[in-house]
């Protein structure tokens, strides 16, 4: 009779522990090869042996895996469990991880919900509306109603810039809008001291936007122009800073002897 062999106490073998985390022998043999998830042991009689520590280590590997990271990325995170605080730091990065899964999700949710409104409002399919959309929403400009108010030219030059340099633009443009607000709440008219002073700042803001390409500007005059296109939420607010502004600028350059925006309207 053939002997029965015997599971050391405290192992199991890689069927069992494949039972336990409702996963397959061939993918427990494909983690070993990886470097992911070796056995603790191996029987004389050449048994993959495990331990429960291998299992809360699968764990680990099934949660990152549910959240969609790479096996290489899966590596880089595991850590070492031979401590309490080890324990906590595997957990710790675990939390992390959802919470990176909830922020990329959160963006994914974003862009289906544009698009679908951008459907009930169209009411027919653009692709390359719909391209344009998704590529601001991924600079992190969640204000895509632009697109329709916007040209090809500045649209091109707003999809160029990486997301760090479009989060900047946004937040220079909202405090130059607050400072709008704040000269004439404290009732300082366009052409004074200080209104001038806001309005050289804000054409440093734009002239550093455009990069020196004054092609755009015939563009950003006429999203400007074209208000009733701004979103309702978004025109509340700014309309009147922005009136403020190009009053400001109006005066500023006719000092100069020289308008830009005038010639860029024409």
């Amino acid at each position: 009779m053939k002997q029965k062999r015997v599971i050391p106490n405290g192992y199991m073998t890689v069927g069992e522990l494949a039972k336990k985390m409702n996963t397959t022998v061939r993918t427990l043999q494909y983690y070993d090869r990886e470097g992911l998830l070796s056995p603790s042991k191996q029987s004389d009689g050449g048994l993959r042996l495990y331990t429960d520590k291998d299992m809360v280590r699968l764990h680990q590997i099934q949660s990152m895996k549910y959240l969609g990271f790479s096996l290489e990325e899966i590596k880089k995170r595991l850590v070492v469990l031979e401590t309490p605080a080890d324990v906590k730091n595997a957990l710790s990065e675990q939390a992390r991880g959802v919470m990176e899964k909830i922020s990329s999700l959160s963006e994914v949710l974003l862009v289906i919900e544009a698009l679908k409104t951008e459907i009930e409002q169209m009411n027919t399919v653009d692709w390359s509306k719909y391209a344009d959309i998704i590529a601001l929403l991924q600079t992190g400009n969640k204000e895509y109603w632009v697109l329709k108010n916007f040209d090809r030219k500045v649209l091109e030059h707003i999809k160029s810039r990486d997301k760090q340099s479009s989060e900047a633009f946004e937040k220079t443009w909202e405090q130059m809008c607050n400072k709008a607000i704040k000269l004439q709440e404290n009732g300082m008219p366009p052409e004074s001291e200080q209104g001038q002073a806001f309005a050289k700042e804000w054409w440093e803001m734009v002239s550093s936007y455009i990069g020196g390409d004054m092609s755009l500007l015939p563009g950003l005059v006429k999203f400007n122009e074209n208000r009733d296109g701004w979103d309702g939420s978004w025109r509340v607010k700014w309309e009147r800073a922005v009136d403020y502004a190009e009053t400001a600028m109006s005066v500023y350059f006719d000092k100069l002897g020289y308008n830009p925006l005038k010639e860029a309207g024409q």
